[in-house]
């Protein structure tokens, strides 16, 4: 195959509706949006129709389209290829099988991984930007004992779960992030110290990662992580 662009991470981003020659805002660096979060080349391409809604609900007519938007990033370069929304995983199987790179659409594809990692009494916290949506289904754990080492806690009704459900979206400060994420995680462990892990699902929750692992002492997982790791593997 000819490569138009440098060997890359393929991005499939939510549709953030905005109107026609409207211009986004500036992403953050740490975001999957951002150019400058990885230190090899990512491209992009949006899933039409995929607003942040009917992703975290699970419309499976989305399908199509989250096809259709992975084989252009291939065409364009993309040796692996990822998401900028969790919810995404519902998809997986069809985007794996449609392309024949790597796919990695959620760090919820990293639980039983980490599970294996910890001692059979410690536990893995999965927060998410809404719990409501993040059911077992998701988590790829069957058996019945290692799932219940997994607990899940959301942000939702805070400030970024508001304003990431607006059409358009509104732009969140990096501190209310912090203080939704600070403030799901410390419930979490009041309620379960045993938890040993922290993983994110929200693809915005990687702004926040290094002041949850100070404020934690824990080591803390998110989407950035899984695309370095495979994107390493490949290139």
């Amino acid at each position: 195959m000819a490569f138009t662009t440098p060997r890359s991470l393929g991005i499939l981003l939510l549709d953030r509706g905005l109107p026609p020659g409207a211009t986004p805002p500036t992403p953050l660096p740490g975001t999957m949006r951002s150019s400058a979060t990885f230190d090899f080349p990512t491209i992009w391409e949006t899933v039409d129709g995929a607003y942040a809604e009917n992703v975290i609900h699970g419309d499976p007519a989305l399908e199509p389209a989250c096809i259709a938007a992975a084989k252009r990033l291939v065409e364009r370069g993309a040796v692996t290829i990822s998401s900028n929304c969790g919810f995404f995983i519902r998809h997986q199987a069809a985007v794996a099988t449609s392309v024949r790179v790597p796919v990695v659409m959620s760090s919820l594809l990293l639980v039983p991984m980490l599970l294996r990692q910890l001692p059979p009494a410690a536990k893995l916290a999965v927060v998410t930007a809404d719990s409501t949506y993040c059911k077992e289904d998701l988590l790829g754990v069957d058996d019945p004992v290692e799932r219940g080492r997994v607990v899940v806690g959301g942000i939702e009704g805070g400030k970024l779960w508001h304003n990431e459900l607006k059409l358009p979206p509104l732009p969140t400060d990096v501190a209310d992030i912090e203080a939704d994420v600070a403030a799901c995680v410390a419930r979490l462990r009041a309620a379960h110290p045993e938890i040993a892990v922290i993983l994110f699902e929200c693809t915005a929750f990687p702004l926040v990662a290094p002041a949850i692992r100070r404020i934690t002492g824990l080591p803390v997982y998110d989407i950035t992580t899984l695309c370095r790791m495979t994107f390493a593997s490949v290139v």
